[in-house]
């Protein structure tokens, strides 16, 4: 059960950051494919099965966010791409800013799956650092 579902989230984390670029790239090219009502729908799906993946596998480890500094650093960086990534999309104001937030939430969400794959709380930072 724990691999299939550790597949699942590390899939739909794909599939996050892929469509998350696509979107971004729509923005950039002010594509009219940015409004359609899938564009607006399926990222909801994935991201909510992404989360509940995450959660299943937090508990099927026994490893909580505030018990685990790089769990805590993993879900702290999920809401800041999160923020980053809705003013990149839709909220921010003019077009330069949501450039400058989607480059943000792609360093951003890459920083966290170093997070995930280094189980350290500075994730690649840590290799920037000596």
């Amino acid at each position: 059960m724990y691999l299939t579902v550790k597949l699942i989230h590390q899939t739909t984390a794909v599939l996050t950051i892929s469509g998350f670029m696509l979107r971004g790239w729509w923005m950039i090219r002010e594509s009219p494919l940015l409004q359609h009502r899938l564009t607006r729908t399926l990222p909801h799906i994935n991201d909510t099965v992404f989360l509940l993946a995450g959660i299943m596998l937090a508990v099927m480890l026994r490893q909580y966010p505030f018990s685990h500094a790089w769990l805590t650093a993993k879900v702290l960086g999920l809401l800041a791409y999160i923020v980053l990534g809705s003013l990149a999309l839709k909220r921010a104001p003019r077009k330069s800013v949501r450039i400058g937030c989607f480059l943000l939430a792609l360093l951003t969400f890459s920083w966290v799956v170093s997070v995930a794959l280094t189980r350290s709380s500075s994730g690649f930072a840590q290799f920037l650092t000596g």
